[in-house]
């Protein structure tokens, strides 16, 4: 017999059991932001000593334009090395919960199939040209998200791929320019 408290329960579990798992995911993807932060600070300071303790120490005009065209660059590689970081951090991140995603959406489609298998079986006679046309809307449907959620992948796939070549480029061209003013 089929059992609308039972699976009522089934169901509330696995919905605590999915926001206990997005909790953590959110709280351990604070957490590396956090320790990046605290590192991109900690790097900032140590070079703003540095710099000041330089141009406390510098004698003439010249080693002065020298000095600035140093920190100069140490800044924009500290500044790109930040954000290679940050994205590489966003990118685990968002990763992570498109995984979160596609389980929860698999575990759900699975359980909504079930669901309807069971009502099925226990519906009144004569009711089968209404199960039916309920199972292939729902199967319709999950087809229908399975094919965006792979297109979704695609254009992901496809924006991580444009911006690291762009990032690469990037520190190449800033490369190269720092050792032409050096």
């Amino acid at each position: 017999m089929y059992n609308t408290t039972e699976q009522f329960a089934e169901l509330n579990k696995a919905n605590v059991a999915q926001a206990t798992k997005l909790a953590a995911l959110a709280i351990e993807n604070t957490e590396k932001l956090f320790k990046l932060n605290l590192s991109a600070a900690k790097i900032a300071l140590a070079q703003g000593v540095e710099g000041a303790s330089a141009v406390a120490s510098i004698k003439d005009v010249q080693d002065l334009v020298t000095l600035r065209a140093k920190y100069a660059e140490n800044g924009v590689q500290s500044a790109m090395g930040y954000s290679r970081s940050l994205y590489e951090v966003a990118s685990e991140a968002q990763a992570q919960y498109s995984q979160f995603a596609e389980e929860t959406w698999a575990a759900y489609t699975k359980g909504i199939a079930a669901w309807v298998d069971k009502a099925g079986k226990s519906a009144p006679a004569g009711s089968d040209a209404a199960v039916n046309a309920f199972k292939s809307t729902f199967a319709a449907s999950t087809a229908a998200f399975d094919q965006f959620q792979k297109a979704t992948k695609q254009v992901v796939n496809l924006a991580d791929a444009s911006v690291r070549a762009a990032a690469a480029n990037a520190s190449k061209a800033a490369t190269t320019k720092g050792r032409r003013a050096a």
